[in-house]
């Protein structure tokens, strides 16, 4: 670990990371313990409580549980999450389970004399047609991707309770606003997952099945970014030990004045064809492909501008040919433990 005077955040906190048992949780508790946080020996510790240990949809729970285990700093990585099908069927669980837990956490954080905060959004929160890449201004430019607006609701929502509460109170809240993320842990539903993984799994039953040919919703020209979730978790680190948007050197906005959330991905984008294309060959699949255009497409483009973070001296470093085939691993590893959901 870098010298605790050069730092945000220091050996001696206790960190909580709400939400560990996720793909961007359990991310962001493995690069802590890589960057030595949570050493007891120094006084710190990472508090990674399970659903049944701390339900933050109960906020007289989360109020209670932060009075007795005091942390010093919060990550909130837990949301109710899903693919364009969980969003369409189920809008207000997504609404109002993400409001809920948001509320609970960073005002619970504030009130309990939290020191610092980081909230991950995501990457819809921005309108369906902004300009390419997406910079941190295109916030509250245009009109939302109806496929996940009560999704991206709940999450500006959060950003902006996290910036208000900075304004207001001085309450050190940051958020970064991840693009598609994927890795180990990452959920493989069949109707209730992102498309990544609901290609993994789909190409992999289609060679259990000798399935010759597998059908993929929408036309296939979508393009999107992907981010792997341990790259997410060393941003994470990295924003907590070195992100201060009140310092004179911070990130700033288009016109000056310092901006409360931060674009996290790789600034690469492909097609959603392509990539359907590199997990079908990852997984091994030799069949064909064919794209069902009466389903939805959902936002055309999607890549966002990560200069801002690059500046600062950071960004991602496992490529989607690297990740890819761990992301299979993953994958075959959860289904052999019989740890998928069905």
């Amino acid at each position: 670990m870098k010298p605790e005077t050069s730092l945000l955040i220091s050996a001696s906190d206790r960190i909580l990371v709400a939400g560990a048992r996720g793909m961007a949780g359990s991310a962001v508790v493995r690069a802590l313990r890589r960057a030595g946080y949570g050493d007891e020996r120094c006084g710190g510790s990472l508090l990674t409580p399970t659903r049944q240990e701390l339900d933050l949809l109960d906020l007289t729970a989360v109020r209670t549980w932060f009075a007795k285990q005091q942390p010093t700093v919060v990550v909130l990585t837990a949301a109710t999450v899903g693919g364009i099908e969980a969003n369409r069927s189920r809008p207000a669980d997504f609404l109002l389970q993400n409001l809920q837990l948001e509320t609970n956490v960073i005002e619970t954080a504030w009130h309990q004399g939290a020191r610092r905060l980081l909230f991950l959004g995501s990457s819809c929160i921005y309108p369906k047609f902004a300009d390419q890449p997406i910079r941190e201004e295109a916030l509250l430019t245009g009109s939302l991707e109806p496929t996940n607006e009560w999704y991206a609701i709940a999450k500006i929502a959060g950003i902006k309770l996290a910036q208000a509460l900075r304004l207001q109170h001085g309450f050190d809240a940051i958020s970064l606003m991840p693009t598609n993320l994927y890795g180990p842990g990452d959920n493989y539903h069949p109707t209730g997952s992102h498309v990544l993984p609901a290609l993994i799994r789909r190409f992999q039953v289609a060679i259990e099945r000798g399935v010759s040919t597998v059908t993929c919703w929408g036309s296939g020209t979508p393009l999107r970014e992907f981010l792997h979730a341990d790259d997410l978790g060393e941003a994470s680190v990295f924003a907590l030990e070195r992100w201060n948007p009140d310092a004179e050197d911070a990130p700033c906005d288009e016109a000056g004045s310092p901006l409360a959330f931060l674009n996290v991905g790789t600034g690469i984008d492909l097609s959603i064809r392509e990539l359907a294309e590199a997990v079908a060959h990852a997984v091994g699949y030799a069949g064909s492909i064919e794209w069902d255009t009466s389903k939805p497409d959902g936002t055309p483009k999607k890549q966002l501008d990560v200069s801002r973070l690059a500046a600062m001296g950071w960004r991602a470093g496992i490529s989607l040919s690297e990740g890819l085939p761990r992301a299979v691993a993953d994958f075959r590893e959860q289904k052999a433990a019989g740890t998928l959901r069905n």
